[in-house]
């Protein structure tokens, strides 16, 4: 009996360990992988950027159009993050802790950017909200332009970037369990004390997690907002479109100069999640 189990100790041991040789060819095809897909991008998009020197880098990112594709991708981040944290904070809570009807909805609804692609979510903003939508009509009376004008491009960042922070908060509420806010309760302490001293501190690090890749979906977002926008030069276009403009024509310096400040904010928000996952498994 004890040679039988000592055998099959040293097959899981074998099982878990593999030949040397799968080992490394394992390792050897993630890092090509990693290196055909993602760091090869990434040196072309600088290499590109700076093909020409300093100079021209500079002076791309030093348009007037650029600057306005920058204030208006920083103005609809500083719309969607806020109001996508304190969603997606209310949400995960009243998930976490409560049961009531159309509880499963509220979930299909939180996941549903996930399932519909920008691009379709762009088209029905134009739907609804267009000068042949079913409310376009209505907003033409009272002068309120919502697609091809900076609204509309705040509702489609809006949506495709509000699933990110109650899915990142959900999950560690529910982990976390609701034994001390209940005993904070029963010891008199209030509703909102018990939310600001007990549950936030114990899902701060989900939060941050979130509010970062929130922050990073909504200035990186493409699709939806390139239906909405219009591509009103200097007016709807953010720095995605501003890039793809760039480049349709044939302006590859300031298309990658302006491409080189999106993946600069990748690797930053990359570095900020290591960081945040290294803080959240420190004791």
């Amino acid at each position: 009996m004890q040679s039988t189990s000592l055998l099959l100790l040293r097959q899981k041991e074998h099982a878990r360990t593999g030949s040397p040789l799968v080992r490394w060819a394992l390792i050897g095809t993630a890092l090509l992988f990693l290196g055909v897909f993602l760091v090869v991008p990434l040196v072309a998009v600088f290499h590109h950027a700076f093909q020409k020197g300093a100079g021209p880098y500079l002076a791309a990112l030093q348009e007037p159009e650029a600057w306005s594709a920058i204030r208006l991708t920083v103005l609809a981040a500083l719309i969607a993050v806020p109001l996508n944290l304190v969603f997606g904070v209310a949400s995960a809570w009243l998930i976490a802790r409560f049961r009531f009807p159309g509880r499963d909805l509220l979930i299909t609804l939180i996941d549903l950017p996930f399932s519909v692609s920008p691009v379709i979510a762009g088209l029905i903003f134009v739907l609804l909200f267009g000068r042949q939508g079913w409310l376009g009509p209505w907003l033409a009376e009272h002068g309120i332009s919502i697609i091809f004008a900076v609204p509309g491009i705040v509702l489609a960042t809006l949506f495709v970037t509000f699933p990110f922070v109650a899915r990142e908060v959900l999950p560690v509420m529910q982990a976390q369990g609701s034994d001390e806010e209940e005993a904070a309760l029963t010891l008199g302490a209030s509703g909102w004390r018990t939310f600001f001293t007990i549950t936030l501190p114990k899902v701060k690090w989900g939060v941050l997690y979130g509010v970062i890749l929130c922050n990073a979906r909504a200035m990186g977002e493409f699709g939806a907002v390139s239906v909405v926008s219009g591509h009103v030069r200097g007016v709807t276009t953010t720095l995605p479109l501003h890039a793809e403009i760039l480049y349709n024509e044939y302006d590859f310096v300031g298309a990658f100069a302006v491409a080189s400040l999106l993946t600069l904010l990748g690797l930053v928000t990359l570095a900020v999640k290591k960081y945040i996952e290294w803080r959240a498994h420190t004791p």
